[in-house]
């Protein structure tokens, strides 16, 4: 099926790095609002959704997709000021839907439901905070899939809104002061108001919000004028007694942790650790005794004990170990440690002093996470997943280890239809990189099964076993689904995740393609039948291999991807990757980006068949990037695979996204990869 592309019209827009001319011809496409970019996102959608359309699968997919993703999704429950809380989703709602009850057998209330918010579904629940009393729940909204918030604040008993509206906030929970008066959380200035979804975002601000009152009043807790990258987390300690401020910069995992002692409405914000050195997680305190997660001199992870009274000297608690460490919480005067085990999961308790008590028996191998709870608590709940396992929760006893089956997902498929195996392969610099293989149960590799292969890579990120009903119609049609976990993950630590940022970053596309030529001397795949695809970081991470080995792969799924990395720190939060990417304006760091940088690095050949997917209203990687990418490999592409940009409307990077909207971009995807790595329909089923 041959495709007709839209003329995009280039300009001479040249910019010079560092001695380096690079030219940028559709630099117009970064202006979302003008006319002529609104008028090429409408002839490029036009043309891809004209191709799409005319697959046949696209219909049956959509109809099978619809059929088993309308099952009753709940989330872990969780207690707050003597009431239990939890989302779920009937099956095909929009969005999932926050219930509460005051105990476990009581009938549970709808608290706050975001689909009756927008006839489309397109407005989302984000943070929500329950104040200590269990009378007020703060809740941010977002709309289109923007990353900007809004407080509101609902009587839990009634049901019924407060007056109170924030605005202007990003990046931020809320904590409630143990009075129940008020919150803390983080915002940043007004924006301009034709620019909202593309200004660079500085300085951001701690404020404390007290109920009934103008956001104009609101109290300002702690600002640095002179750190316009320095981003706050407020939290408030389980006893009330302090305010903890994390400090970020950036995607770093470093941060700095202040305190301020809310029993002394006029105390000073104190530094307690004031150097980029390590991340800091606060678990629990007891009185002036503070435990923290921290990679410091661990890069695995363990945790340490800070006392305000003897300064910043950490004390050992649980020293770290050969898996790497996820998360911890306090429960019933124990940790629950939740550890990483060559990316699955695995659950560890310890006493106070940090002797290993009991490990927690998992259902199989896969990803668990819950445990939430305050220290005193002895009952807890977590859930459990894996490729092939939907979600279940169980009820976990801190006394005695006991556990029950609480509520699990009934999805019309049988698992045991189904295998998962996890390999170990070597990268090109000689590492050993796991990668999960999932597909239906007697397979035999034979070199010609359609294969979708996944990765992300950065940002300290982990790819654990977690199930997709999307996934599962694409194992249900005959397909393989791998994953690989590279570096720039934090799956084996700090350590993997330096290994694939900056100057290293070549490290995590290595580990892709070896992941790729893996697959293909085991004879599972071939590359006219193998397609890659990523969102975000993953966007970038395939649309750097689809440049660097477009011979290795037959079809390419670029997600919200961030392509050019000569201007991703121009944008909303793009500025805080450069921990990661490195910065274009560093002379050595700029050489490593443009070696790579999927835009720059496009030539005059035959590419595989691309399906780039993004939104209008992402503001997290502006739809810049898709659109130049899509533009400059329209033009160099010299073969007859089609490679389209699907821009979906009144959406953002990925979070709060309507199911219905969801199902669509799937069936689509599904489809054109049957038709690119199926033409003739013998390996996959539809």
């Amino acid at each position: 099926m041959h495709c007709q592309y839209p003329q995009t019209r280039r300009c001479d827009q040249t910019d010079t790095y560092h001695g380096t001319a690079v030219a940028d011809p559709y630099r117009w496409l970064e202006d979302p609002n003008s006319d002529e970019t609104k008028a090429w996102v409408d002839s490029q959608n036009e043309v891809t959704f004209g191709y799409l359309h005319a697959l046949p699968a696209v219909e049956p997919l959509k109809q099978r997709l619809t059929e088993l993703w309308n099952y009753e999704r709940y989330s872990v429950p969780f207690k707050r000021g003597g009431r239990y809380f939890y989302y779920k989703n009937d099956g095909l709602q929009n969005q999932a839907v926050l219930y509460t009850q005051p105990s476990l057998e009581a009938e549970p209330v709808v608290l706050l439901d975001p689909n009756t918010l927008s006839e489309d579904g397109t407005v989302a629940l984000g943070s929500i905070a329950v104040s200590e009393d269990g009378r007020y729940l703060a809740y941010s909204l977002s709309s289109s899939g923007s990353d900007w918030l809004e407080w509101k604040v609902r009587d839990i008993e009634t049901g019924q809104d407060t007056a109170d509206h924030l605005r202007w906030s990003k990046f931020s929970g809320a904590a409630w002061s143990h009075d129940n008066q008020g919150f803390f959380y983080s915002r940043y200035d007004e924006p301009s108001a034709d620019s909202q979804f593309e200004e660079v975002n500085y300085f951001q601000k701690l404020f404390y919000h007290r109920l009934g009152t103008p956001q104009s009043k609101d109290t300002l807790i702690y600002e640095r004028p002179d750190q316009k990258e320095w981003g706050f987390q407020g939290q408030v300690t389980n006893d009330g007694r302090y305010l903890i401020i994390s400090v970020w910069r950036g995607t770093e995992r470093k941060n700095l942790i202040f305190y301020k002692d809310l029993q002394e409405p006029n105390s000073e914000v104190v530094e307690l650790l004031s150097d980029f050195e390590a991340s800091y997680g606060l678990i629990d305190n007891d009185g002036t005794t503070f435990w923290f997660q921290t990679d410091l001199d661990a890069s695995r992870g363990r945790v340490i004990a800070l006392d305000l009274n003897q300064g910043n000297v950490p004390q050992e608690i649980i020293p770290e170990a050969e898996e790497t460490l996820d998360s911890v919480s306090l429960l019933n005067n124990q940790f629950v440690a939740n550890y990483l085990k060559d990316a699955y999961t695995t659950i560890q308790i310890f006493d106070l002093t940090g002797q290993p008590l009991r490990t927690v028996e998992l259902p199989g191998i896969g990803s668990a996470g819950g445990f939430d709870g305050k220290k005193e608590d002895t009952e807890t709940f977590y859930r459990f997943s894996s490729f092939t396992v939907p979600s279940c929760i169980y009820r976990y006893n801190m006394e005695t280890g006991e556990q029950s089956l609480f509520r699990e997902a009934d999805v019309a498929f049988d698992p045991n239809h189904y295998e998962t195996q996890q390999v170990f392969y070597t990268s090109k610099d000689g590492t050993r990189v796991p990668m999960f293989i999932t597909y239906k149960k007697g397979l035999v590799p034979n070199g010609q099964t359609p294969t979708l292969l996944y990765g992300y890579g950065g940002f300290n990120i982990s790819l654990s076993p977690n199930f997709s009903v999307s996934n599962l119609v694409w194992l249900e049609m005959g397909g393989i689904y791998a994953v690989a976990n590279l570096r720039g993950g934090g799956e084996y630590g700090e350590t993997w995740h330096q290994a694939g940022t900056k100057l290293n970053k070549q490290n995590v596309f290595d580990d892709f393609i070896s992941a790729a030529e893996w697959l293909i001397e085991n004879n599972y795949t071939a590359p006219e039948h193998l397609a890659i695809m990523g969102g975000s970081n993953g966007g970038l991470l395939v649309g750097a291999c689809m440049i660097q080995r477009p011979d290795l792969f037959a079809a390419v799924l670029p997600a919200v991807g961030v392509m050019d990395m000569l201007r991703f720190n121009q944008f909303t939060i793009g500025w805080a990757w450069e921990s990661d990417y490195g910065s274009p304006q560093n002379p050595e760091e700029f050489g490593a980006l443009y070696a790579y940088s999927p835009l720059h690095n496009l030539k005059s050949t035959s590419y595989p068949a691309t399906l780039i997917t993004t939104a209008d209203h992402d503001d997290r990687v502006v739809p810049a990037h898709s659109f130049k990418f899509a533009a400059a490999l329209q033009a160099v592409h010299q073969g007859d695979n089609p490679v389209l940009i699907r821009i979906e409307t009144k959406a953002g990077h990925g979070a709060g996204k309507p199911t219905a909207k969801i199902i669509e971009e799937v069936a689509d995807k599904w489809a054109f990869l049957a038709k690119t790595l199926d033409p003739d329909g013998k390996s996959l089923t539809v």
